[in-house]
């Protein structure tokens, strides 16, 4: 139902996408206490500054990031691992990253859980992302940023793309970036919000 209700009518319909949304049970993936709130259309605080996007708008950074089966991909904040099993089933393999040991083990726990293989959650901060393991084809932040620091954007390979929520005021816009020579070119994609992850907001400079 969430599939067909919120994510086929945002004109997400290529099938890997679909077919992997289908696959993984987000219910999984959230606190037990919100287990029931897992399928309805907004982002879900699942604490400690992580969030659960809402479908629309995950699928549609997935279509719009055009992931094919031998990519490699980097998902920041995954938080409890509800992404990096939805881009498990579109990629070769997924490397996660959270900065809390503990949240890391539970979402590798979990993903192990659902059988999935081919994605490992590290232990690090976020804004350095994970460069022994790149470089990578895709590179996605599970929430909203003010900038994205050049060590995440140097490990994107280039011909690769980076999708992100970009904080602006109150709202948000999606926006693909794609790596060509070196340089990371950024285009529109859509609207969308959700929370600003640590680590990812611009320094304040003051003057006299």
């Amino acid at each position: 139902m969430m599939v067909d209700t919120q994510v086929r009518p945002s004109d997400v319909t290529k099938f890997p996408i679909i077919d992997a949304m289908l696959a993984v049970p987000r219910e999984q993936f959230v606190p037990d206490n919100l287990r029931e709130a897992a399928y309805v259309g907004e982002n879900i605080d699942i604490g400690g500054g992580r969030t659960v996007l809402e479908p629309r708008t995950l699928g549609k950074m997935l279509d719009a990031l055009d992931i094919q089966p031998g990519h490699v991909a980097l998902d920041l904040a995954c938080g409890m691992g509800y992404s990096t099993a939805v881009l498990a089933h579109m990629c070769e393999f997924v490397v996660a990253v959270e900065d809390n040991e503990a949240r890391a083990e539970e979402a590798q726990t979990l993903l192990s859980a659902q059988g999935i293989d081919n994605a490992a959650v590290m232990t690090g901060p976020l804004a350095e992302g994970s460069a022994k393991s790149g470089p990578f084809d895709i590179i996605m932040v599970q929430g909203a940023v003010e900038t994205v620091p050049d060590a995440v954007l140097a490990q994107l390979r280039d011909g690769g793309r980076i999708a992100c929520i970009f904080a602006e005021g109150s709202l948000g816009v999606v926006r693909v970036g794609h790596k060509l020579d070196g340089v990371v070119n950024w285009r529109f994609a859509f609207n969308a919000s959700a929370p600003l992850v640590a680590g990812f907001t611009k320094t304040t400079e003051f003057a006299l």
